[in-house]
């Protein structure tokens, strides 16, 4: 069963004879399905039903010539809103199944992204057309989360926000100055990453970590989707899962300047999602190409 059923209010589904009764409901009542070639024969699709307002489960499967279904794979999703970021992406697919993951690199975070693409079989069909190479495009990235921790911001004057916005510039330019090959960009990056190391360490003296660090995206676990987040939140929704009731807060973040939704159940978030506050938590991270 998938672990992140619960993400968006599916509590309970503990069996296999629950996770059956979801997919028959899935494939009883779909509100989307798609269909690509695949083979001779046999055509992919996917169906996907919504259980509130930008979440739901997708099944994926192939299609025979006779239109009977032979689900494949399943996993839940969540709709995110905007553009995360316009940085170049690579898909692969996984070794093991018809889906597929996606990478991108991008400066403001200074770590490569790599994310579940939620619209792979939209990716089959333009690449089939030959419309993916070569073409710039964005992401629009979300991530579920089964649980999170809500944290006071830290007070700051206009000074130190324009310091350090300064610094954030500056730090961006060097990170793609070093991705071109520059040497003196990255002997500065290197030397800079020692200065902060150094005066991190003097802080966590007297401070706590969460009052020198503001936000933070650090890959999580051995999974290559999972990330650990901290960042502000901008905006807070308040949905119900349709099918069993559950309430989900849907956060927009800002995530060292990248902003994307996280969807969470509310009776496991510790303390109260506001505007100007921040979360803390593990997320799997997906992510749509907007072609």
């Amino acid at each position: 069963m998938h672990q992140y059923l619960k993400a968006i209010g599916f509590d309970n589904i503990n069996t296999r004879y629950d996770l059956k009764d979801l997919m028959d409901d899935v494939e009883a009542g779909f509100t989307h399905q798609t269909i690509v070639s695949y083979r001779p024969g046999e055509d992919f699709c996917e169906l996907r039903r919504e259980y509130g307002q930008c979440v739901g489960v997708a099944i994926c499967g192939e299609l025979d010539g006779d239109d009977n279904f032979y689900p494949d794979y399943y996993f839940p999703y969540f709709e995110g809103s905007g553009i995360s970021t316009y940085a170049d992406i690579a898909i692969e697919r996984k070794i093991e199944k018809e889906q597929y993951v996606g990478m991108c690199e991008d400066s403001k975070i200074g770590i490569s992204l790599i994310f579940t693409l939620q619209n792979g079989i939209e990716y089959m069909r333009e690449r089939q057309a030959g419309f993916t190479t070569g073409v710039t495009t964005s992401v629009t990235l979300s991530g579920l989360a089964l649980s999170g921790m809500i944290l006071l911001p830290v007070v700051k004057d206009e000074r130190q926000l324009k310091s350090e916005q300064a610094a954030s510039d500056n730090r961006k330019m060097l990170l793609n100055a070093a991705r071109n090959g520059d040497q003196s960009a990255i002997e500065t990056l290197t030397l800079d990453d020692i200065d902060i190391y150094s005066q991190v360490s003097r802080r966590l003296a007297n401070e706590d970590v969460f009052s020198i660090v503001d936000t933070y995206f650090m890959p999580y676990g051995v999974e290559c989707d999972l990330y650990s987040i901290m960042g502000e939140i901008l905006a807070v929704r308040h949905r119900t899962n349709s099918a069993t009731g559950v309430e989900l807060y849907q956060m927009k973040l800002n995530v060292n300047e990248m902003q994307f939704d996280v969807c969470v159940p509310a009776e496991e978030v510790m303390g109260e999602p506001e505007i100007g506050r921040r979360f803390k938590g593990t997320i799997w991270l997906q992510g749509y190409i907007n072609f």
